[in-house]
């Protein structure tokens, strides 16, 4: 009788424990979350990549534009590169497509003026846009110091303008008339019959527009 008795309380003590053990678990696993493991938002936050800054502000027109761009030299000192590390007369004489507009700047003793000024826009006429002017007519012009003068100075302003400004403007040259400029995209006029072929060139000290049409003074 005593050992019945005895596997009888045995098997009691047993099936309490058994009973208990599902709680102690129970409690221990919540003891662990609380303490040691990260809550779910945390890990999301600390893998969430980081958005660059300024990547939503990225300008598309920030660089040269405009079918004249395709005779740009690729390397050197004519290259986009290379021009930007000069000042824009000295720019220019390494382009091929604006020999003839140094030869003016030359003639006119306008090298060191345009070298020197800070943040000017120069409005770049190509050698076809100065070949559409009659032989004799160019000719006299270069031959006139004055006139050569008047009329270069007439392709610049004295800031730096970007393609927004250029979608309906007017401003002052350095010649002391003005000149207006219009359109939108990569489709640009000055005066309205002077087409930008190439836009937006940086240069150490300027931007340029180059044009295929010379632009004449006003007065």
């Amino acid at each position: 009788m005593r050992t019945t008795r005895t596997l009888a309380r045995r098997a009691a003590l047993t099936v309490s424990a058994v009973a208990l053990l599902p709680l102690a678990l129970t409690g221990c696993s919540d003891g662990g979350t609380d303490k040691d493991a990260p809550a779910k938002s945390d890990v999301s936050q600390s893998q969430a990549p980081e958005t660059p800054a300024g990547a939503a502000s990225a300008d598309p027109m920030a660089t040269p534009f405009g079918p004249g761009c395709a005779g740009v030299p690729k390397e050197g000192a004519g290259s986009f590169d290379g021009m930007a590390k000069d000042p824009v007369a000295t720019a220019a004489s390494n382009n091929p497509a604006l020999s003839t507009l140094v030869t003016a700047v030359k003639k006119a003793g306008l090298v060191d003026t345009l070298n020197n000024a800070e943040n000017i826009t120069v409005f770049a006429p190509t050698n076809d846009a100065f070949a559409k002017l009659p032989k004799a007519d160019l000719d006299a012009v270069l031959a006139d110091k004055d006139k050569l003068t008047s009329i270069l100075t007439y392709h610049v302003v004295g800031e730096k303008l970007t393609p927004k400004q250029l979608e309906s403007g007017t401003y002052p040259t350095l010649q002391k008339s003005t000149l207006t400029t219009a359109g939108s995209g990569e489709s640009y006029k000055v005066n309205d019959s002077s087409n930008v072929v190439c836009g937006n060139v940086p240069t150490a000290n300027a931007t340029v527009y180059i044009v295929d049409t010379v632009l004449m003074p006003k007065s």
